[in-house]
């Protein structure tokens, strides 16, 4: 069983113990059994399948949260090449928990900015996990800006729990500068295409993310606020997170029913962290298609375009 398994796939990976435990006997005793194996192999992705085709709001949550998950600096290793990172916001610091530069996909020059999260407590520390202070959206309004400049098309990558929320961040002004990138993100005059990959967290997530195209991973989500802290507003108890995540309306397909993402970007069978590569291939195969319908439009008609696309958000009726 790997590292860390989530309870609902148990199932699989109870499965393919067996199929190890039977391919090492085939080995050992010289028998013959590829029939049975190929039967379980069969087995297991009809199991998989299924499990990863019924998922619940909550279910779709923790498959985000995934640690083996791919971050932005697997997909920027999976699908771009010449990635010259660029640091710091020339006010305070260099934030790691927001990533960003220049690189080629297919030969197109992009600049890719994405929330980063760590795979240990050390790299989780450098990055804070995931959670950007004022300095990462100064920095990822920087590069934006540069962008802009030189005519280049704008790539986010979303994966974050939210800003960071304590002292050091009201002391540097988180607000503002979330604030602020909403603001200027909208005179951006390169198309900007957005993309939730995992976590998509309240304004911290919403701080890289206002754009032409609004993508979205099939077991990501995104939110004004976690399950856990609904549940402990609204029911006193974070137990509820399961009943919370499915009133938010929180998962990919939520989001395109209510007309607040574009498009789903399709996983591997099992979730993108089964499959990094695949993963990337699918979000490559996405970002080129919709670059090239955005890059026939005029700063203008994109500029236009992207302010109706959120004036038409949260239209409701009772």
């Amino acid at each position: 069983m790997p590292p860390f398994t989530l309870p609902f796939e148990k199932p699989v990976f109870e499965l393919e113990k067996k199929l190890h435990e039977l391919e090492a006997f085939s080995k050992k005793q010289d028998i013959d059994v590829s029939h049975e194996i190929e039967r379980m192999k069969e087995k297991i992705a009809a199991t998989r399948g299924q499990i990863y085709g019924n998922l619940t709001a909550w279910q779709k949550v923790q498959v985000a949260r995934h640690p083996e998950r791919p971050y932005t600096m697997d997909y920027i290793r999976n699908m771009t090449t010449d990635f010259v990172e660029i640091h710091g916001d020339r006010i305070h610091a260099d934030d790691r928990a927001i990533i960003g530069g220049f690189a080629k996909i297919d030969g197109q020059k992009v600049m890719i900015i994405g929330s980063q999260k760590g795979r240990d407590t050390r790299s989780n520390l450098e990055c804070n996990f995931g959670c950007a202070y004022p300095e990462g959206y100064r920095k990822a309004l920087r590069l934006m800006r540069l962008a802009d400049k030189f005519n280049v098309p704008i790539i986010t990558l979303i994966d974050t729990p939210g800003a960071f929320p304590g002292l050091e961040s009201e002391e540097r002004h988180i607000a503002e500068a979330i604030a602020v990138n909403l603001r200027e993100m909208f005179n951006i005059r390169v198309p900007i295409i957005v993309t939730i990959i995992g976590e998509g967290g309240s304004g911290g997530a919403l701080g890289i993310g206002i754009g032409d195209r609004i993508l979205i991973f099939e077991h990501a989500y995104y939110s004004v606020i976690s399950p856990e802290g609904c549940a402990a507003i609204l029911f006193k108890d974070r137990a509820y997170a399961d009943q919370s995540a499915e009133a938010l309306k929180i998962t990919a397909q939520h989001l395109i029913e209510n007309k607040l993402a574009d498009e789903i970007v399709p996983e591997p069978k099992g979730g993108a962290h089964t499959d990094q590569k695949a993963a990337a291939d699918n979000l490559k195969a996405a970002l080129l298609r919709n670059l090239a319908e955005l890059k026939a439009q005029t700063a203008e008609q994109l500029m236009i375009a992207r302010y109706d696309k959120f004036r038409a958000m949260g239209v409701f009726q009772e």
